[in-house]
């Protein structure tokens, strides 16, 4: 069956952090009276981060959404933070984080993110996005000017479900009014992005920017410019290339 809609994964595909997490979290930690090493912040987040529970809250009341995700973010900064001694004023810190990674600069996208979003669009793909990401993702896909190119994006905080658990897919599906035969997902990371897409039934792309060892059976892109050129193969080399 033809793809007809192609979904992405946000951070790590689409955007990154304008800098370094390290970076971004130790700047704004000394004027807070906390100095630590970038490399340091690094590290510890590389730690807290994958540990973390899923960005879901499934059942929760709308109403109180956006208290849980501060909460979320908040245990893992703090757990970032664990190590490295007393941190007084930390609660007005994460406040003040939290505020800067909704805005737009703090984040980049990657330089052939526009130009592929544009080719899918000139011919015919339907877009949308699928992340474990909180309800900031909004209106930073909006200030980084390319909200409009998507029909649907489901932030796994308020879908309820986050990758690598199917749901979340096939909530995006049901948005789109598509099947999952017709859809392909591209993300970063292969246990999230590639097997829940996977167990929804829907195809996958791996984009690996750095060359890791990908997985034999995976289809892998060093760049997002890529995708294209994969659904412009002959039928029969576009199925075997997404393992339909």
């Amino acid at each position: 069956m033809q793809k007809t809609t192609v979904f992405f994964d946000a951070a790590g595909t689409l955007l990154t952090v304008n800098g370094s997490v390290g970076e971004r979290y130790a700047v704004l930690a000394r004027a807070y009276g906390k100095d630590v090493a970038p490399h340091e912040i690094e590290t510890g987040f590389r730690r807290s981060f994958p540990k973390a529970p899923p960005l879901a809250f499934p059942g929760a009341p709308a109403a109180k959404l956006a208290e849980l995700e501060h909460a979320w973010w908040r245990s893992v900064v703090r757990d970032v933070f664990a190590g490295f001694g007393p941190f007084p004023n930390f609660d007005d810190y994460f406040d003040a984080l939290y505020a800067t990674f909704a805005q737009p600069e703090a984040w980049r996208l990657y330089p052939e993110t526009r130009a592929t979003l544009d080719t899918l669009r000139d011919r015919g793909y339907r877009r949308g996005v699928i992340s474990n990401f909180d309800a900031r993702l909004f209106g930073l896909l909006d200030g980084l000017g390319i909200a409009d190119h998507f029909d649907q994006i489901v932030a796994s905080s308020r879908a309820g479900a986050a990758k690598p658990d199917p749901t979340i897919f096939r909530r995006a599906l049901t948005k789109c009014g598509v099947s999952a035969e017709q859809a392909v997902h591209v993300g970063d990371t292969y246990e999230l992005d590639v097997l829940g897409a996977r167990a929804a039934g829907v195809a996958a792309i791996l984009i690996d920017r750095v060359g890791r060892d990908t997985p034999p059976d995976c289809p892998a892109v060093r760049s997002l410019d890529e995708v294209p050129t994969l659904f412009e193969r002959s039928g029969k080399a576009l199925s075997h290339a997404l393992r339909d």
